[in-house]
């Protein structure tokens, strides 16, 4: 560090403390629901495409755009949005099990309202629990066999018209 400072004693003992405080000045922001910047990149690395396809044996079906990131391990899945106080109004969360089953979810350390879609093996909206509750530790049931469970803002369930029967694109859903 002198190098790259002059060899100035203060410069460097200034380079220093903001080596060692950054990281906790960091840590700080994200806990007072700064924007994440650190999580944003991170996920953003990770995002694939998914559509919804709503009214798809109707006159009119319409496509729905959005970027997700997808938990496919079991500790992705059990962490999911937790801590989180943001997320984007074209972004969701896909989390994939790894078979068929009965889910069930909570919104325990979760601070955004969300919306839950299961979704059957053939990418079927099987069932939509709208406007979960933040912070909430009821249990939140898929009501039948689920192969993923897509988290997304309050709301966007209804914005878009999402009813069971709508269909979700995504290559972890068979065509």
């Amino acid at each position: 560090m002198a190098r790259l400072f002059g060899g100035s004693p203060r410069l460097v003992s200034l380079a220093r403390a903001l080596a060692l405080i950054l990281p906790f000045l960091a840590a700080a922001s994200l806990s007072f629901g700064a924007p994440a910047l650190a999580l944003e990149a991170a996920a953003t690395a990770a995002l694939e495409p998914l559509a919804i396809v709503t009214d798809p044996n109707g006159s009119h079906p319409v496509e729905h755009h959005l970027m997700v990131e997808v938990m496919r391990t079991p500790a992705e899945r059990e962490h999911g949005l937790m801590d989180r106080r943001y997320l984007p109004p074209d972004r969701g969360m896909l989390f994939k099990f790894n078979r068929e089953q009965n889910v069930l979810m909570w919104m325990k350390n979760t601070y955004i309202p969300l919306d839950m879609i299961f979704i059957s093996p053939n990418g079927e909206v099987t069932h939509v629990h709208e406007n979960a509750e933040p912070l909430s530790e009821a249990i939140i049931s898929s009501d039948g066999p689920a192969l993923g469970v897509l988290e997304v803002n309050a709301g966007y369930a209804r914005k878009i018209g999402l009813k069971e029967g709508d269909l979700v694109r995504h290559p972890m859903f068979a065509k």
